[in-house]
């Protein structure tokens, strides 16, 4: 940590080179400091508050959420960082639209339940504050294109806080597609599989205490969360592995997502959780949860890829984004760490991919993943945070905008749509309204500073 907050506080080379975004140079003052409004500081928001107090360019100058014990907590942390006392909101829900009225917000950080993201997203865009909004950043389609239509109407920017994106192997592997070492691509796995049982339930006493309430009786994300496992049946949380898939495909730039077939198991997950922990009799074990226990989507692109994304949270099993990027010449699968390469590997023998994700290793993570240490997630949020500061404080387009964010949040209800209907396959929208055939490729290679 220590080291990091050095690299914050005492250098200038935080340029936007961490911006990581296509053909962009910059030059920019360490003098210029960005005014952030917190809305939302629940586990998610004071983790990026804690990552914002280290750096020496940004002022945390509003806060806002309706839980007081949060408050409270951020106006703590906010003071031992040396921080002035921010402006606080919360007395209802709506109270975050008063926090987009202050002048002295530029950008707002939203990490509220994911019914609030898009309404919170359009109205901060409206009130002209550069929005950074946690994932997924949309439920419906038309929230998709509310995103999409908000920022076209103002050109206030807004950026889907995805880390995954600048995961370490990830940003590699995105390396080594860049250098044509897997060859013209052909098929991607990803998805996002990850025991939450513990997350989806708690005992009301702390953030993840297991137990088996949820709602209003419960804490945390089991007040909010577990309740989309009652009343949807899709992918309602795609975007930690589409995101690195769309990025190394060019989605949006040179190539879009076109259609979508999606099918659910059965669900017998959550049911089995509450019983085994509370019984028979508990009251929650007569709910029915309308969400499978692992939800299959296949999606098709416009250059003739197939992506295969999975989403399975309510089983238990260890945690595995399930990535898998396949082409000509070889491919990469994350479980098992290995590596095919024809003509380097042995014929039909893995190798390791430790060796060829450190020879590969994004430029980026070289330079600075000692200073990515402790910001979380294995550094990664260092990366995301620091995109999001810079394209905010240059008022530009971030690496991941809001068509990104409408296309890879519309899996949620495209899933939907196509498990109603027996796996009937459902067609994006082309949010970028045929601006994809020309808009520039990701460049996530070159370090611009």
């Amino acid at each position: 940590m220590s080291t990091r907050r050095k690299f914050l506080r005492d250098t200038s080379l935080l340029g936007a080179g961490l911006l990581v975004a296509p053909h962009m140079t910059y030059s920019f003052s360490q003098n210029d400091k960005l005014n952030v409004g917190m809305i939302g500081v629940g586990l998610r928001g004071t983790h990026h508050l804690t990552n914002l107090l280290l750096r020496k360019d940004v002022n945390i100058t509003a806060v806002c959420d309706i839980d007081q014990k949060r408050i409270d907590l951020t106006l703590d942390a906010i003071e031992k960082a040396g921080g002035q006392k921010p402006k606080v909101f919360g007395k209802n829900e709506l109270d975050y639209k008063n926090l987009l009225e202050l002048k002295e917000v530029d950008a707002v950080i939203i990490s509220t339940p994911w019914l609030w993201h898009t309404p919170m997203t359009k109205d901060a865009m409206l009130a002209g504050k550069y929005a950074g909004v946690e994932v997924s950043a949309a439920n419906t389609i038309e929230e998709c294109w509310d995103l999409v239509n908000t920022h076209e109407q103002t050109g206030t920017h807004m950026m889907i806080l995805e880390n995954v994106n600048y995961r370490r192997d990830v940003m590699a592997i995105l390396n080594m597609v860049r250098k044509n070492i897997f060859g013209e691509l052909v098929h991607f796995r990803c998805g996002y599989q990850h025991d939450l049982r513990e997350v989806k339930f708690n005992n009301g006493k702390q953030p993840y205490g297991g137990g088996v309430e949820f709602g209003e009786k419960s804490t945390s994300e089991a007040q909010w969360r577990t309740l989309h496992s009652v009343k949807r049946n899709g992918d309602v949380y795609p975007t930690h592995g589409i995101g690195p898939i769309a990025a190394m495909a060019n989605i949006n730039r040179g190539n879009r997502f076109v259609s979508m077939s999606s099918n659910a198991s059965k669900g017998i997950g959550l049911h089995n959780h509450i019983v085994k922990g509370g019984g028979e009799t508990h009251p929650n074990a007569k709910v029915k949860f309308k969400q499978g226990d692992v939800i299959t989507s296949m999606i098709e692109t416009a250059n003739g890829e197939t992506i295969i994304v999975t989403h399975d949270t309510n089983l238990p099993r260890p945690y595995s984004l399930g990535f898998r990027v396949q082409g000509a010449n070889g491919l990469w699968e994350v479980d098992g760490n290995r590596m095919y390469i024809e003509g380097k590997s042995n014929p039909h023998e893995w190798d390791e991919a430790t060796k060829w994700l450190e020879e590969h290793d994004h430029p980026l993570w070289k330079k600075y993943g000692t200073y990515a240490e402790g910001a979380g997630h294995g550094g990664m949020d260092f990366f995301v945070l620091q995109a999001f500061v810079e394209s905010a404080k240059q008022k530009i387009a971030p690496p991941m905008d809001a068509y990104d964010a409408a296309a890879w949040s519309s899996i949620t209800p495209l899933s939907e749509i196509s498990i109603e209907k027996n796996g009937d396959p459902q067609d994006f929208p082309d949010f970028t309204r045929g601006k994809w055939i020309n808009r520039d490729p990701y460049n996530w290679i070159k370090d611009t500073f």
